[in-house]
């Protein structure tokens, strides 16, 4: 096995997100088989360690709020991604698995994943996998999922995905599906409405209901069987559900939990997927989204950043689970929306100055990357990320 990374796997991925498409409204943040429960990850009584603690525990981190960063691949060296190069290290380090080819993308077939893992790994950072097959077939096209052809290529990749990682026999994170759970969620609050093939392609799922919480409940099944160290989470999309014209954490977590995201580690959610001074310039294809995106940082004005805490504690509340931030945008603080490549932002800023709100609200960490082409990344923003790291370096929050 080479340990380089193919260039048609470069090509391949996405940079990430680039093709998602949400509603026009959607905001600017953005009972279990006993075989798939969340492997002993339980809320202890009497004052035992937080399941948040639990979890960080698992991947081997301490008891302190995790920073990662990803999607920032820098060539064919899985090592010389831009997280680590920054003089701190980060805990996690995320890369997407996109579309159905991903595990040809190096040979023997998944073999991605160990690279990636070892890249990792060797540097005391801890890999972060972030599975985007659903939208192979196009972005919403959940017929496709109750179609043996695509499903069977779907569950080839899942297992393969798992066996490297059973293979990697280290702490790992799994994030499953980033906006899929939104879209099923629009399409029908009831799991079954909407029809998945489960059992009639994967043996081990046999006993679970043909619909997306079949889905779910399988790939979490088959990462305890397969990859029991991976820490795996779904993901809850703000646009799943609205209540008076706003998301409604209740309801999306309601859901989340009735598919079975409580049998998994985390849940995994954003704050907004691109930097906000790209979706107000709009002029870039990529950020066409209508609403008010660079938050108030003094929490006067509406959005800003404890209305989104709210949000999230909801989500954490009802689910059970603790949470992990994802793909944090990198703009830097500005008068203006910036340009390509500069986009403004402010979360970065907030969440240095502020990690003790994240994990007060059931957050065990956050982790940055760029959600689209163009965007601020941590080697275009003027050192602020690298410099956040070192100073949080030095006095990291500790977790409840």
């Amino acid at each position: 096995m080479s340990n380089t990374i193919s260039s048609s796997a470069l090509s391949a991925r996405p940079l990430v997100n680039a093709n998602v498409s949400l509603p026009s409204n959607a905001p600017a943040a953005d009972l279990a088989p006993a075989s798939s429960t969340s492997a002993g990850l339980t809320a202890a009584p009497g004052g035992g360690p937080s399941l948040e603690r639990q979890v960080v525990a698992k991947l081997g981190l301490g008891g302190s709020f995790l920073i990662g960063l990803g999607n920032d691949a820098a060539g064919n060296d899985p090592g010389q991604a831009d997280a680590y190069g920054l003089g701190s290290n980060v805990d996690l380090h995320y890369v997407y698995l996109s579309g159905l080819s991903w595990p040809e993308w190096n040979a023997p077939a998944g073999s991605y994943v160990t690279l990636q893992a070892n890249a990792a790994k060797s540097r005391g950072v801890v890999p972060m996998f972030t599975l985007y097959q659903a939208a192979a077939q196009g972005e919403n096209n959940l017929a496709a999922f109750d179609t043996t052809a695509f499903m069977t290529q779907y569950w080839r990749g899942v297992r393969l995905m798992f066996e490297q990682l059973g293979a990697f026999d280290s702490p790992a994170v799994v994030q499953i599906e980033p906006d899929l759970w939104g879209y099923t969620q629009a399409r029908s609050e009831l799991p079954s409405g909407t029809p998945m093939q489960v059992g009639s392609i994967v043996p081990e799922c046999a006993d679970l209901p043909s619909d997306v919480s079949g889905m779910a409940r399988c790939v979490i099944r088959l990462s305890r069987q397969l990859a029991p160290k991976v820490v795996i989470g779904l993901s809850a999309s703000a646009f799943g559900a609205y209540t008076n014209g706003a998301s409604d954490p209740a309801r999306i977590g309601s859901y989340l939990k009735a598919i079975g995201a409580d049998e998994a580690d985390i849940t995994v959610l954003e704050t907004l997927d691109r930097d906000a001074g790209c979706f107000e310039a709009a002029s870039d294809p990529n950020c066409k989204r209508s609403g008010a995106f660079y938050w108030d940082e003094s929490n006067v004005v509406h959005p800003n950043f404890h209305d989104h805490l709210a949000w999230a504690k909801t989500i954490r509340d009802v689910v059970g689970r603790p949470l992990l931030w994802w793909q944090m945008p990198l703009g830097v603080p500005a008068g203006s929306s910036g340009g390509s490549g500069h986009y403004r932002d402010n979360r970065v800023s907030y969440l240095f100055s502020h990690p003790e709100e994240f994990a007060a609200a059931g957050g065990i960490g956050a982790v940055f990357g760029t959600g689209a082409p163009n965007q601020t990344d941590a080697l275009a923003d003027g050192g602020q990320f690298k410099a956040a790291l070192a100073k949080y370096r030095t006095s990291p929050t500790a977790l409840p």
